[in-house]
């Protein structure tokens, strides 16, 4: 794979979508409070955490998934040395990016499982990393 085949500047702003979305995404305007009682969590535990280390790693994790995704979707071949033609668009994007939800989903799912989690503890979850990688699939199809 050519390094330089992939946009990082793209890989940037997906990284940067999906922090976002976890930011709107477990606010008290959608899931966070119920995302609170099935981890059985207080806004004073919740204020307790080490906000630097939590959003740090969150915005690293999130750009190390933006650019694994760019990756898969870098497609240009590398005996390429001229103008060619590139498979990846917004479409494909979309679909690779919620193709590579649904593995972060099962995934989120097998742990919660054997952690004894409900089942709305997992599409909270699980939603969220589907939602997050098929907009950052998106985003990097777009900017080819």
């Amino acid at each position: 794979m050519d390094m330089n085949s992939i946009n990082w500047l793209a890989v940037l702003v997906a990284g940067i979508s999906a922090f976002v979305l976890g930011g709107v995404w477990y606010s008290p305007l959608l899931f966070g409070k119920a995302w609170m009682s099935e981890n059985n969590l207080t806004e004073e535990d919740v204020k307790k955490g080490n906000a630097t280390k939590i959003y740090g790693w969150a915005f690293v994790l999130s750009l190390i998934m933006a650019a694994n995704l760019a990756m898969f979707l870098a497609d240009t071949p590398a005996e390429c040395t001229g103008n060619c033609a590139q498979k990846t668009d917004v479409t494909w994007g979309t679909i690779a990016g919620f193709l590579a939800g649904i593995w972060g989903f099962c995934a989120i799912a097998t742990v919660a499982l054997f952690e004894q989690k409900t089942a709305r503890y997992i599409f909270i979850n699980g939603g969220y990393a589907l939602l997050a990688l098929t907009l950052m699939g998106a985003i990097i199809g777009v900017w080819r």
